[in-house]
């Protein structure tokens, strides 16, 4: 069954590319992103895990622990590592662990498997999928990409932002929001509670129906 959001997601023990890890335990009380890739030794894979390792500082900035995920084993995700870190258009260092899913533990438990694409074996490999995972170990977030789509790791990172400030200030982001632009008071908000809240002040968009729902409030720090 497919997690859902606010679902409490399944901890696992598994290999990896920096050894043994227990998900729950390498989260400890953080934010985190969990994804998986089709293979090893891709294009499309290759570039994606060099963008992640690039982007590696403002996860980290951020308080982000990130993990990618695929069925091919630890020790092929270390000789893989070797070139990812010298393809011309990445360089990055991949700090960050690669999981072991071999037998398509963790990736049944999550939903990652596509069907439409399978190894030399003929056994279905993981899709492109995202996992925001909050420091209570519950979904906030989950994106499923083909594998023929690489995804834009920067635009996750901005929802992450949106997600960090919803959980610590009660704002919500408009479309196309990015860092440092202006947030919206969420509806459930009484304006006398939003006063308190929003120390920067906020202001209200008048509307043709009259009604106030549309207000708009300096960016808070991300924590």
């Amino acid at each position: 069954m497919a997690l859902k959001l606010g679902d409490t997601v399944p901890d696992f023990v598994a290999d990896s590319s920096v050894g043994p890890i227990k998900l729950y335990e390498y989260i400890d009380n953080s934010w985190a992103i969990l994804f998986s890739h089709p293979n090893d030794f891709t294009p499309v894979c290759t570039t994606e895990l060099g963008a992640v390792g690039k982007l590696m500082p403002e996860f980290e900035k951020r308080g982000i622990k990130v993990l990618a995920l695929s069925c091919d084993e630890a020790e092929r995700h270390r000789a893989w590592i070797e070139d990812i870190e010298s393809f011309s258009e990445a360089k990055a260092n991949i700090t960050y662990p690669i999981v072991a899913d071999p037998e398509r533990e963790v990736a049944v438990k999550y939903g990652m498997l596509d069907p439409d694409e399978k190894d030399k074996a003929g056994m279905p490999v993981t899709a492109r999928a995202v996992f925001v995972i909050g420091p209570d170990k519950r979904l906030k977030l989950s994106i499923l990409y083909p594998a023929t789509t690489g995804r834009n790791f920067s635009e996750i990172l901005r929802v992450i932002d949106s997600l960090l400030l919803t959980a610590n200030y009660s704002v919500a982001t408009p479309v196309d929001w990015k860092h440092g632009e202006d947030c919206m008071v969420l509806p459930s908000i009484p304006n006398h509670t939003a006063n308190e809240l929003f120390p920067k002040g906020f202001r209200t968009v008048p509307l043709p129906s009259g009604k106030e729902y549309i207000r708009l409030t300096p960016q808070p720090d991300i924590p």
